[in-house]
């Protein structure tokens, strides 16, 4: 799709019932054929609406506006433009965890996590955060400063307990150190306006992560995964997992990622966008509605869910 209906999907599908703020921006600015124009001398990779509204954010500029943000980055376009290409769309999603955790903990313990597209390293720690699902007992420290709330369908099996996890790293190709503050308030900047709580739960998840830094690796995701793979432990359950890693990805970037995945010692857990992983929709018995934007968590390549795309919902398949 061209870039207009790509900020207008944006808004139609992602933001619509989320971001009321968002969702006004995204149509504004598919419908500013100047800007539009501006956004299209950027790489394919940089005309995200997620990577321009952040930047726009970040800068301070005005975003409860569509008049004033259009006019006020059309003059600022060079420090916008400067920014979407310095800066990843990097959201870091600990909300995510909750459509992962029935996977993880369905797998042999204990586990060793090996997570792709880390970005600050925040989901590394399935086993730190409290989960609500539906009326059920809550799951997972009671003292968790994190508490993830999802709606659920179908026999999701959610677990007892969370995983035991005896080793965790990061990969990602330019990694986000929560413990820098410009770091973390650009992370603070890719939430979405009037999400109160995926801020809060961000921030919570972060101090966490400041007290106890992740192990982050530099690197490209099929390049350096067969190495962080042997420095796991061996007694241990190597899980390769990732969340919305695929757009970020060239097509042969991503069929070479997934054939390193599937030829490591390692248990392959994915969690992205429907149409982002074709093996594994393919595999899906029914497709998604086209109404709502849906994830496929899947194991091994094999699809047993559907999921929210910051984990609110999940409807298990089957």
């Amino acid at each position: 799709m061209d870039t207009a209906e790509r900020y207008r999907v944006f808004a139609e599908r992602e933001v619509r019932g989320h971001s009321p703020a968002y969702e006004d921006l995204a149509r504004a600015v598919a419908a500013a054929p100047g800007l539009v124009g501006l956004i299209d001398e950027l790489p394919p990779i940089k005309r995200q609406p997620n990577l321009l509204l952040a930047s726009v954010r970040f800068l301070g500029g005005p975003w409860d506006d569509p008049a004033a943000f259009l006019a006020w980055t059309v003059h600022e376009w060079e420090r916008v433009r400067a920014t979407m290409l310095a800066r990843r769309t990097q959201t870091n999603e600990v909300g995510r965890c909750a459509a992962l955790l029935p996977v993880l903990a369905s797998l042999p313990e204990p586990l060793a996590l090996i997570e792709v597209g880390t970005s600050g390293g925040l989901c590394l720690y399935p086993d730190r955060y409290r989960y609500q699902y539906d009326d059920r007992p809550a799951v997972g420290p009671a003292d968790s400063p994190v508490v993830l709330a999802c709606r659920t369908d179908g026999a999701v099996p959610v677990p007892e307990r969370v995983p035991r996890v005896v080793w965790r790293a990061g990969l990602d190709l330019d990694p986000v150190d929560v413990r820098d503050d410009e770091a973390l308030r650009w992370l603070e900047c890719l939430v979405w306006p009037e999400q109160a709580d995926r801020l809060e739960r961000l921030r919570g998840a972060a101090g966490m992560a400041r007290r106890e830094p992740p192990e982050l690796v530099r690197g490209e995701a099929a390049e350096a995964l067969p190495g962080l793979v042997a420095r796991a432990p061996r007694d241990a359950t190597v899980v390769v997992f990732h969340s919305a890693l695929m757009p970020y990805l060239e097509p042969e970037e991503r069929d070479r990622f997934v054939a390193t995945v599937r030829s490591l010692p390692v248990r392959w857990v994915s969690n992205e966008g429907s149409p982002r992983l074709p093996s594994v929709l393919a595999r899906l018995g029914r497709p998604p509605s086209p109404d709502r934007l849906a994830f496929l968590p899947a194991l091994d390549g094999e699809p047993l869910a559907m999921a929210g795309p910051h984990g609110e919902w999940l409807d298990w398949l089957g």
